[in-house]
């Protein structure tokens, strides 16, 4: 295992206390089963067709979540930066080949539960099961609006949508990657920002 900074620790705890609070022993616990990892930029975390045995929690950099439609072309699913979780939950959970990939877009630095480790959290620290269902539910939540989203807003409110939620995103991944995510093509995203830009 790689040696980190106890920091990151203080970074993660503060994430998940915002959804369970968690006496030291059990921060003790989840800490200690953390695996530290430094990842580089353009590097799979996961490819469709393996099983998803990350649940990843960023304490560096920018990754996203995408899959292949019909005719090869990538939609992306999720971007995922500092603070935030990324994983295929269906796959993680139920041990099935992943239909996702998991891709760095920045040199990342993660903090993750394989299969294993996550069960003997869950044995050790059984509160963890309820922090880790908030998470579900709110991962569930963010998709189900990003779907009414795409199917029934302009691409204007699509985009102002989308800047709420991932402010620092433009700055930081290609243009044609927030089209594919917004579902519209790359240019039609350069003439909502040039109209936006005038505003």
């Amino acid at each position: 295992m790689q040696p980190y900074s106890s920091q990151y620790n203080n970074i993660i705890n503060q994430a998940i206390g915002k959804y369970v609070s968690f006496t030291a022993e059990e921060l003790s616990i989840f800490n200690d089963l953390l695996t530290y990892k430094k990842v580089p930029k353009k590097t799979f975390l996961l490819k469709a067709g393996d099983v998803c045995d990350i649940e990843a929690f960023i304490v560096k950099g920018c990754a996203r979540t995408y899959y292949l439609d019909d005719k090869g072309a990538e939609v992306i699913l999720q971007f995922a930066v500092e603070g935030w979780w990324i994983s295929d939950i269906a796959s993680f959970h139920e041990q099935v080949p992943s239909n996702i990939f998991i891709e760095t877009l920045e040199a990342c630095e993660i903090l993750y539960l394989d299969h294993n480790t996550k069960e003997t959290l869950l044995e050790k620290a059984p509160r963890f099961e309820r922090f880790f269902r908030l998470l579900v539910q709110r991962n569930l939540s963010v998709t189900q609006n990003r779907l009414i989203n795409t199917i029934a807003k302009p691409a204007m409110e699509k985009y102002l949508d989308f800047l709420k939620r991932y402010p620092s995103i433009p700055q930081r991944v290609p243009q044609h990657y927030i089209a594919s995510y917004l579902g519209i093509s790359a240019e039609f995203l350069s003439k909502v920002r040039a109209k936006l830009a005038k505003q």
